[in-house]
C-alpha cells in the first residue's frame, strides 16, 4: 500500500509541487533507510522521518502567544494560499512541537518504530478506516490509544472532536509523554486535530498555529476542516482566550 498525497495526490489542492526536506529548501536524493524511519512515498523514493529533528530555533517562533492586537481571522482563501505556499514534504513522520509527531498510517503501525521513538500515546484521526488498523488491542498496554472516527471529506463535522483529542495532548505530554497523531497521510484530518491542540492550549491564532506547524511539516486541512478551524479560531478570540 502506498500513501497517496505527498506526491502524486489526487484531493483538492494538494497536486503540485516536488516533495522536498521542511525548513530547508533542498531536493532529496534516494537513501538507505532504517527499520524507524521507512519511507515509501508514490514516486518511489525513499526519505527518512524527521523522527529525530529538533525542534529548536523554529519552535521560539511558536511559543510566543497572540493577542487580540494582532490577532487576524483568516478567509478560507487566505489559509489555502498560506497552505500551498509551503514546502512539500513526503515524512512518514515529523515532530512537529516538543515531543508531539505528526505522521501517516505507515509509522502508526510500525510498532517498533514508535517504541524506539519513546511513543507513549497515538491519536489515530481515522479510527475504524480500512487502511488505519490502529487500536488499544493493536497497541497494547504500554501506549495509551485515542480514536477518532473522521472521514477525510469537507462534510465531516470535526468540530465535536476538537476538545477531547486536544485534552489527550495535551494530558499525554503534560506527563511527560510522546505523542504520535496521524490519519491515513498525516496532513489532512491528524493535523487539522494538531493546529487544534496548538490554538486551544498553547493560545496561538489559527494562522500562527498553521506557519508553527509548517516548519516542520507539509499540512493540508480539507476546505471543511478550514472552515471549522476558522470558527474556533473566531470563538477563542472571542472568548479572550489568547
Amino acid at each position: 500500500m502506498t500513501v497517496r498525497g505527498c506526491s502524486n495526490q489526487s484531493k483538492g489542492n494538494r497536486q503540485q509541487g516536488h516533495n522536498r526536506v521542511v525548513i530547508h529548501p533542498i531536493n532529496l536524493e534516494m537513501t538507505d533507510i532504517k527499520p524507524i524511519s521507512e519511507v515509501r512515498c508514490e514516486d518511489s523514493e525513499q526519505r527518512n522521518i524527521s523522527a529525530t529533528n529538533p525542534v529548536e530555533e523554529e519552535e521560539s517562533t511558536c511559543a510566543t502567544k497572540d493577542s487580540k492586537r494582532t490577532w487576524a481571522i483568516p478567509s478560507l482563501q487566505e489559509l489555502e494560499e498560506l497552505l500551498h505556499s509551503a514546502p512539500r514534504s513526503c515524512r512518514h513522520g515529523d515532530e512537529v512541537w516538543p515531543d508531539l509527531y505528526l505522521g501517516d498510517m505507515f509509522m502508526s503501525h510500525d510498532k517498533l518504530g514508535l517504541w524506539q521513538l519513546g511513543i507513549t500515546h497515538v491519536l489515530n484521526a481515522a479510527h475504524g478506516k480500512l487502511c488505519c488498523k490502529g487500536s488499544d488491542d493493536f497497541y497494547g498496554t504500554t501506549v495509551k490509544y485515542y480514536g477518532v472516527p473522521a472521514n477525510d471529506l469537507p462534510t465531516f463535522d470535526l468540530s465535536p472532536y476538537f476538545y477531547p483529542a486536544a485534552e489527550f495532548i495535551h494530558l499525554a505530554l503534560a506527563s511527560g509523554g510522546k505523542v504520535f497523531v496521524h490519519c491515513a497521510v498525516g496532513v489532512s484530518r491528524s493535523a487539522a486535530l494538531v493546529l487544534v491542540y496548538l490554538m486551544i492550549h498553547h493560545h496561538l491564532s489559527l494562522l500562527s498555529s498553521i506557519r508553527c506547524v509548517q516548519q516542520k511539516r507539509w499540512i493540508f486541512p480539507n476546505r471543511g476542516f478550514l472552515r471549522q478551524l476558522i470558527a474556533l479560531d473566531r470563538k477563542l478570540k472571542d472568548e479572550g482566550a489568547h
